[in-house]
């Protein structure tokens, strides 16, 4: 499945037909029926960005965008509801993976293929400053989104509270942390926070946060990539629930 739809008729039918669409690129200065878009888009709360008309004929790969190209996810999202009754369904404590503002499409493909691999229920990531499910998401989780649920919330930080109101213990990954992940308990029902390639997670994600864990590192590099980290404190949490059984 295509994940541009491009030009103003089809952004407008797909806007009408209520394809999950995670944001429109808009080109600065453009008028006229981009007003209808405009308003489709705030009716079903999706993020719109004006930007300059060249990143359009570059994605579009032409110029006949007609001033708009929407991204459509290429996988419908889930909701975090839906993530907790799969949980449900298994008869399995909820095990979840929040990822905090992870840009990288590659390291969102990455971690949901080592969350279906761990036998995590489901990922939640947020709407803004994140990358959507996108066609390079899809390849790089080696075909993982068609199993494992994506929810994708307005407010990590109130999707936590949200979790937590579930009987769900939040782990954040903060290099600065005094307890290791290996010392944490990850045997019950869990989510766990990885935060962006470059900042880690926000400082109010981890006051959110029920408990904060590091990854001790003995080379010269005191960080380690997103999609790594979470696969890392994955795998512990799988290792942890196969002792207790």
């Amino acid at each position: 499945m295509n994940d541009k739809i491009i030009g103003r008729n089809p952004v407008i039918e797909a806007l009408r037909a209520g394809r999950q669409i995670d944001k429109i690129l808009i080109a600065k200065g453009t008028e006229g029926s981009i007003s209808v878009i405009k308003t489709l888009a705030h009716q079903n709360k999706i993020i719109t960005l004006e930007v300059d008309r060249k990143k359009l004929d570059t994605i579009s790969q032409s110029s006949s965008h007609q001033g708009v190209i929407a991204l459509a996810a290429v996988q419908n999202y889930a909701s975090v509801d839906d993530i907790l009754k799969a949980a449900h369904k298994k008869a399995q404590p909820p095990f979840v993976v929040i990822l905090d503002e992870i840009t990288d499409p590659h390291n969102i493909g990455s971690i949901i293929r080592t969350a279906n691999a761990a036998g995590a229920h489901g990922v939640i990531i947020p709407k803004r400053n994140s990358a959507g499910l996108s066609a390079t998401v899809a390849k790089t989780s080696a075909g993982a989104i068609e199993y494992t649920p994506v929810a994708r919330v307005s407010n990590i930080a109130q999707t936590i509270e949200y979790l937590k109101s579930k009987n769900i213990w939040i782990y954040g990954t903060h290099q600065d942390a005094e307890t290791s992940y290996a010392d944490a308990d990850l045997t019950g029902a869990i989510g766990l926070v990885i935060g962006s390639e470059g900042h880690g997670i926000g400082s109010l994600i981890s006051q959110k946060c029920d408990f904060l864990v590091s990854i001790s590192m003995a080379g010269e590099i005191n960080s380690l990539g997103a999609s790594v980290a979470a696969g890392i404190l994955m795998f512990e949490a799988v290792r942890q629930k196969s002792r207790k059984l």
